[in-house]
C-alpha cells in the first residue's frame, strides 16, 4: 500500500501549544514532515539489514571468563538464536574504562532483562574478570553480563584492538542457525566515513544520551563528553 506523503501526514496532527505563533507552527509542521521521513528511513534501513545474506561463519571456539566461570562463545547465546555483543573499551592497559562506553552501558543496564527475552547479550572486554566485576559493583550495574577475553583472540579477530594495542568498541550481532554461528551484522561507520565536523558514529546512534541532547537547542555539541564521575 502506498504511503501517505509525510507532508500530508504532518498536517493531520492537531497538537498545538499555548501561545505558539503562526511562524512557530509552520516551522514545526515542516519539521514534523522531516521527522516522519526520518522514521520511515530508519525502518527501511532496518528492513534492509534484516535482509542481509548469510554472514561469515565463526569457525573458532572462543573461550571467555564470565562472572561465574569460563564459557564458550556458543554459550553466550543461551536459549536464543541471536546474540548481541558489545566490546567494551576496558583493556588491560587501562586503569579506568572509557567514559563514553561506560555511559552507554549504564543506559543499557536496565534494559538487559528485556533484551534477554529476545536475544543473548554479552559485554566483552580484555581486562581480567575481577577488574570488570569490581567496576560493575562500583557503577551499580545490576544486569550487564560481563566477560573477559583474556586470550584476546576474539577481540583481535573482530577488530576490537587497534594497531597500537588500544581498544576499539564494536557492536555486533551473531546468529546461530542449525548449529552454525555466523556474524550477522556489525557497525562499520568510523573516522573514514564520518561527515565533516561530526564525531564518528553509527546511525541510529546507540547512545540514548545523544538522542536526548540532540533534541535540545544546544545539541550534543562538539567538545562535551560524559565522565566517569561528576
Amino acid at each position: 500500500m502506498p504511503l501517505v506523503p509525510a507532508a500530508e501526514l504532518a498536517t493531520r496532527e492537531t497538537t498545538r501549544w499555548p501561545g505558539e505563533s503562526e511562524d512557530y507552527r509552520a516551522a514545526r509542521t515542516s519539521l514534523l514532515a522531516a521527522e516522519i521521513d526520518l522514521r520511515r528511513q530508519i525502518e527501511a534501513v532496518a528492513e534492509q539489514r534484516r535482509a542481509l545474506p548469510a554472514g561469515p561463519e565463526v569457525t573458532r571456539d572462543y573461550m571467555f571468563e564470565g562472572e561465574h566461570g569460563p564459557v564458550y562463545f556458543a554459550d553466550l547465546f543461551g536459549a536464543h538464536d541471536s546474540l548481541v555483543v558489545y566490546t567494551y573499551m576496558f583493556g588491560p592497559q587501562r586503569e579506568r574504562p572509557c567514559p563514553m562506553c561506560t555511559s552507554l552501558l549504564s543506559s543499557w543496564d536496565g534494559e538487559v532483562p528485556d533484551i534477554a527475552q529476545r536475544a543473548g547479550f554479552a559485554v566483552i572486554a580484555r581486562s581480567g574478570i575481577d577488574k570488570l566485576k569490581a567496576f560493575k559493583a562500583e557503577r551499580g550495574w545490576q544486569h550487564l553480563p560481563l566477560y573477559s577475553d583474556a586470550s584476546q583472540d576474539f577481540s583481535r579477530d573482530y577488530g576490537s584492538i587497534a594497531p597500537d594495542g588500544s581498544d576499539i568498541p564494536q557492536f555486533m550481532v551473531f546468529t546461530r542457525r542449525n548449529g552454525t554461528i555466523r556474524l550477522f551484522w556489525a557497525g562499520e561507520m568510523g573516522p573514514d566515513s564520518a561527515d565533516p565536523g561530526q564525531d564518528p558514529r553509527g546511525a541510529p546512534d546507540l547512545m540514548p544520551l545523544w538522542t536526548i541532547l540532540d533534541s535540545t537547542p544546544e545539541g550534543r555539541g562538539t567538545s562535551w563528553y560524559p565522565s566517569l564521575n561528576y
